[in-house]
């Protein structure tokens, strides 16, 4: 996460519609090249890449119009009571908790604070093939670090969990004892261990790819948490709570949890794990043709492990490498490319795999033993024609 000073980030802000301009040759469409985009014989028919999220997110269909940093109008956006506006004006973020010094900072004072900014992209942990794996970003984000606001606070010695709580709120009805019937007001909130909540990349973003944060993506301030899934990016963050008890609120212990069937010796055993750091994932975006050639560009998601390879086998070939575009950093998404000839016509597949230092990428079928649809990192087989 680098700092900057004002002076800069105020000059790279008004820089930043050039800048994204200039990512490298081999991120551009093909078709800008002269190349035919052919489509995915795998996209039903009617298909809404995001029925529950407004149509907001990344179209894989074609990829035409991606690049390295998502457009703020292409990544996705998922909310969980409803359309959320925050007045910048009578915003207040608080710090609560077992913390030396609690404070209560407006919009302004927030952004008094240290300048940051990195790349960060994520997926919705609900992300998976049916979806054709569409809720997906990149994106350039800017804030002021969070671990610097815990220390500006001061944490007691008992202090084991940072809540984020949000201005977003529904009613949510009790399902263990008193009546079936009662309700209560719920904001959305998600926590972090100590030790996860004070890394050094977590940032309070209020810039999303040069420009304000927009109201569908969490303004006037969110939680950026590079190499998790997008739950745990709260957006209209409003309220820190520091404490020494796990947080067990319905998007930590009842929603979002990952149920999976595990071997112990020759026991079964059903996890349930709170969904947390994104699980290694690539998948084939994009297919181009120019004369005899293919090309294909993909993206490759984790937790900001190394990443070690990504190979690409078309039909039932081999597994080839693919090339990684090497500007990309430690927790933004990985673009890749594999380029290859002598095709015949007919119907045809190609899938990725990626390996990072954590092991391999896992074949679809080794993920039958998951109920849940979280955390889908299965390899996923394009189908096309040619």
């Amino acid at each position: 996460m680098r700092q900057i000073s004002r002076r800069k980030a105020i000059k790279g802000a008004a820089l930043v519609g050039v800048a994204a301009l200039g990512f490298p040759r081999w991120t551009w469409s093909a078709g800008e090249e002269g190349g035919e985009v052919i489509p995915w014989s795998d996209i039903p028919e009617g298909f809404n890449p995001s029925p529950d999220t407004g149509g907001r997110s990344l179209d894989t269909r074609t990829l035409q119009k991606s690049s390295f940093i998502t457009p703020t109008d292409e990544f996705f956006a998922v909310q969980h009571y409803g359309p959320t506006q925050v007045d910048p004006a009578t915003y207040k973020l608080r710090i609560t908790g077992l913390i030396n010094k609690p404070l209560e900072l407006t919009l302004d004072e927030v952004k008094r604070r240290p300048r940051v900014e990195q790349i960060v992209g994520f997926e919705c942990s609900g992300n998976n093939p049916a979806r054709l794996n569409t809720l997906a970003g990149n994106a350039r984000w800017a804030g002021t670090s969070l671990n610097a606001l815990l220390k500006e606070v001061g944490l007691k010695p008992t202090a084991r969990e940072v809540v984020f709580f949000a201005a977003d709120k529904g009613t949510e009805e009790i399902t263990h004892g008193g009546s079936p019937s009662q309700k209560y007001e719920q904001t959305f909130g998600r926590s972090l261990a100590l030790e996860d909540a004070t890394k050094p990349d977590l940032m309070l973003a209020w810039e999303m790819n040069g420009a304000p944060i927009l109201a569908s993506h969490g303004a006037p301030i969110r939680l950026v948490n590079p190499g998790w899934y997008g739950i745990a990016n709260v957006k209209w963050l409003n309220h820190i709570h520091v404490q020494d008890t796990r947080f067990m609120g319905r998007f930590m212990a009842r929603d979002y949890v990952t149920m999976m069937e595990r071997k112990v010796g020759d026991e079964s055993v059903w996890e349930e794990t709170s969904v947390s750091r994104m699980q290694l994932k690539s998948m084939v975006a994009r297919l181009t043709r120019n004369g005899s050639r293919y090309a294909i560009t993909g993206f490759v998601l984790n937790d900001g492990t190394p990443l070690r390879s990504v190979e690409v086998r078309v039909d039932d070939g081999q597994w080839q490498p693919a090339t990684v575009d090497k500007s990309a950093t430690q927790f933004s998404w990985k673009l890749f490319t594999y380029e290859w000839s002598g095709l015949t016509p007919g119907d045809h597949t190609i899938v990725s795999r990626a390996t990072d230092a954590n092991g391999v990428q896992p074949e679809a079928a080794a993920l039958q033993t998951k109920t849940t649809r979280w955390e889908n990192n299965g390899q996923f087989v394009r189908k096309f024609k040619v």
